[in-house]
């Protein structure tokens, strides 16, 4: 892989950014000359593999990127020191362009078809590299196509850390920094080129925490109270409460902290649960119920007990309007085609999760559009979407069959598999927002459809609470 030089990069993409961009077919070929520099920089950020809250390089990066290019810079907002809004333009109407950054915990891996750990400390399994990466590109190329044409209104791109359970958006939202946003989009690394209309879970996430008392556990068991044993008995009882809850629920655990030795009492034990679904009514119940268990568990063991609320997300708010924009678009532009190095790259992946053949139509095309989805993971996004008319894609960006979170998806998302996905929705995503630019009804539209959607009667109340942003989560 290239280690990018940020300032040979920035120099390429200012020497790139013409005035003849008048038509949007000049925009596609211009993001296909920077596809090389944009490579470099998702691939700097895959090998940088920063996590949640702890994205400072990553973050800088694409600030320089588009300061370069003459957007303003407003960092560290909402009390989030990763967190910024790079802007063009003025007056209406306003679209937000999102990016991501973060990489996820443990899953480090080398870009190459089998499983070896790059010896880091995460990984972007999730390919939020490219995501950022993606949306700068497209942020820039609607700058230059609104300078090329003297278009009216303001692009804005939001650097949004901490997707992976830190809640990241939630905090923006809460703060007012999409309040007066008029269009948000977005999209995500998969391994399918679909721009139907989006679903996530609805989430809420906390770490337990029990205090014991320490002792020896074979001459004096008797003087201590295992944090340990509370830590067990709350995940017993909600493990038995999965009977008792809708089907469609989901509720995942680890043991983040259980002791240091056998023989010693721990006295101190701490467990990190999440509560999902597609309703957020019925997560802040089934989250209710487990701090129930949780009062139990220290009760019947003689431990105290103490819970940090860590994220919190809506379920996702579809906007037809703006999703078969998204969608038309996303099929002018097409699927992906592999070389042969790629494509013996992608052999190799797809054996490893156990298919005999590589069925590549998933990259190749794009989905037939539909008007609803299955949820089944979760998204900070899904708190924008109630705040302003949002829509999405996924493209892409891993090998057919390829499940996020997986080091699968992190070794074609540090090669060019990756960085091809990537363009497609670089594409996408400016077309969509140049359409909207071109037709500004649309947004009048979008809007009125998103007030009939959440009821007239829609209050926004953050999961989360009133808590500071969890920066140390990650720690």
């Amino acid at each position: 892989m290239k280690k990018l030089l940020p300032l040979g990069a920035l120099l390429l993409l200012c020497t790139l950014s013409v005035n003849a961009q008048k038509k949007k077919n000049d925009v596609l070929k211009q993001l296909d000359a920077k596809a090389e520099t944009y490579s470099e920089i998702a691939h700097t950020i895959w090998g940088l593999a920063e996590m949640g809250y702890l994205e400072e390089k990553s973050s800088a990066l694409l600030q320089e990127t588009l300061a370069a290019e003459g957007f303003s810079i407003e960092k560290g907002i909402a009390g989030i020191p990763t967190a910024f809004v790079a802007e063009y333009g003025s007056g209406y109407p306003v679209i937000g362009i999102l990016g991501e950054y973060d990489a996820l915990p443990g899953l480090s891996q080398e870009a190459v078809p089998e499983k070896k750990s790059a010896g880091g400390e995460a990984g972007h399994a999730c390919g939020h590299h490219l995501f950022g990466t993606a949306s700068t590109a497209a942020a820039i190329s609607v700058k230059d196509w609104m300078k090329a044409n003297n278009i009216k209104g303001t692009i804005r791109f939001y650097g949004c850390p901490a997707e992976e359970g830190g809640s990241g958006k939630v905090y923006m939202v809460r703060e007012g920094v999409f309040d007066d946003v008029d269009v948000a989009l977005h999209w995500h690394p998969s391994s399918a080129n679909a721009a139907s209309a989006g679903a996530a879970l609805a989430n809420k996430s906390a770490k337990f925490r029990f205090y014991g008392i320490s002792a020896h556990a074979a001459a004096a068991p008797q003087m201590g109270r295992s944090a340990l044993d509370g830590v067990e008995a709350m995940n017993y009882m909600v493990n038995m409460m999965r009977e008792h809850v809708p089907e469609d629920a989901r509720i995942h655990y680890v043991i983040t902290e259980g002791g240091e030795a056998p023989n010693v009492v721990p006295d101190f034990a701490e467990v990190y649960y999440y509560a999902r679904h597609n309703t957020r009514d019925v997560v802040v119940d089934i989250f209710d119920r487990m701090v129930k268990a949780a009062e139990g568990a220290a009760l019947g063991t003689g431990t105290t007990m103490e819970y940090e609320m860590i994220g919190g997300t809506h379920e996702l708010l579809p906007n037809l309007t703006l999703q078969k924009m998204m969608h038309d678009n996303l099929v002018k532009v097409g699927g992906v085609t592999y070389n042969e190095e790629e494509k013996a790259f992608a052999e190799k992946i797809s054996k490893s999760l156990g298919n005999k053949t590589l069925n590549m139509e998933m990259a190749e095309t794009v989905q037939p559009y539909k008007e609803t989805a299955e949820a089944f993971g979760s998204t900070d996004v899904g708190d924008v979407s109630y705040t302003v008319p949002t829509a999405g894609l996924g493209a892409a960006t891993w090998v057919p069959g390829t499940p996020a979170h997986s080091w699968q998806a992190v070794a074609a998302g540090g090669m060019s598999i990756g960085s091809k996905g990537m363009m497609v929705a670089a594409k996408t995503i400016a077309l969509t927002a140049m359409d909207i630019f071109e037709n500004p009804k649309t947004v009048e539209a979008a809007k009125k459809e998103l007030e009939e959607r959440r009821g007239k009667d829609f209050k926004y109340v953050p999961m989360l609470g009133n808590r500071p942003p969890a920066l140390d989560y990650r720690k």
